[in-house]
């Protein structure tokens, strides 16, 4: 069920040409988003959400980057935004899940579509812009932590704080691009001739490697496949400096979603159960860890 007041809000809003039916979509962890049918029967879809400093999410810049995304062909079309909703035209598809993204002629398609995102969106991109620095991220987390009244919200954040600045001396020098930085597989659409990628509530300039390891450490991809991913991408064979940055990244990734899920439960009012997922991600994130420094010390 929608919420009256929210469904009323968004029937008022001016894109729309007539009556419009507001229904719900799954999903969301930052925002609230509703599909909506107007008169003519297109779909649209609307996402409802402020700012949300603590993760970095500034609405004007998911506006730009969705914006730019759609001018470089990568995502769907904005239509408007104002008052803490954006409308986006429906794009019409399946949503993939980790299984599908783990097949290797997908991967390839992914590859070629984070190619086109991290090298055109800037093209296309108007106005100040974000940048998504893990270990930044990971850093500006450790304050609220330290703060909170839970005690099992503050544990192990010196050991986190250790490894992060290890990993991200490991990245060294890289190249920027434009950054999705939440690649979570049902951000990925097909339409059956083209991929999407939708919600840009983390977008920000950023290492190229960080989307590519994100990918394969939220859709859990095997080794073979996180090489298969990287030559598609790179086109061409992984330079021991990439891999050790992947590498890197996978861990800073797995790390950044514990601290992510953790502060998440602070302060969220979405029913989602973070501890749980904080949980999952830190067992995942220790065993990469291990594996990682098993490799390069």
């Amino acid at each position: 069920m929608v919420n009256r007041g929210t469904a009323e809000a968004i029937a008022a809003l001016p894109c729309w040409s007539g009556w419009v039916e507001v229904a719900p979509l799954p999903g969301g962890l930052t925002n609230h988003n509703y599909l909506v049918t107007d008169r003519t029967h297109q779909k649209f879809v609307v996402r409802q959400g402020q700012d949300i400093p603590i993760h970095g999410i500034m609405r004007f810049n998911e506006l730009a980057a969705a914006q730019a995304a759609f001018a470089a062909g990568v995502g769907p079309q904005v239509i408007h935004a104002s008052a803490g909703f954006m409308v986006s035209r429906y794009v019409p598809g399946t949503v993939l899940t980790p299984t599908r993204v783990q097949d290797e002629q997908m991967l390839r398609r992914i590859a070629e579509l984070l190619r086109r995102c991290h090298c055109d969106i800037p093209q296309y991109f108007q106005g100040p812009a974000l940048i998504f620095w893990v270990f930044q991220v990971i850093r500006g987390y450790m304050a609220p932590l330290r703060a909170a009244k839970d005690q099992t919200q503050r544990e192990g954040l010196d050991h986190f704080v250790t490894i992060a600045h290890h990993l991200e001396a490991a990245v060294g020098p890289v190249t920027i691009g434009f950054g999705h930085n939440d690649l979570l597989a049902a951000n990925l659409i097909d339409d059956g001739s083209r991929l999407w990628l939708i919600d840009w509530d983390y977008a920000g300039f950023n290492s190229p490697l960080f989307d590519l390891a994100n990918l394969a450490s939220n859709n859990q991809l095997s080794g073979e496949l996180e090489q298969l991913l990287l030559e598609a991408y790179f086109e061409r064979g992984v330079s021991t400096p990439i891999q050790r940055g992947f590498d890197a990244m996978l861990c800073a990734s797995l790390l950044r979603e514990v601290l992510w899920a953790r502060v998440s439960g602070l302060s969220s009012t979405i029913d989602f159960d973070y501890r749980q997922y904080a949980e999952d991600y830190r067992q995942r994130f220790e065993r990469q860890w291990r594996q990682f420094e098993a490799q390069y010390g």
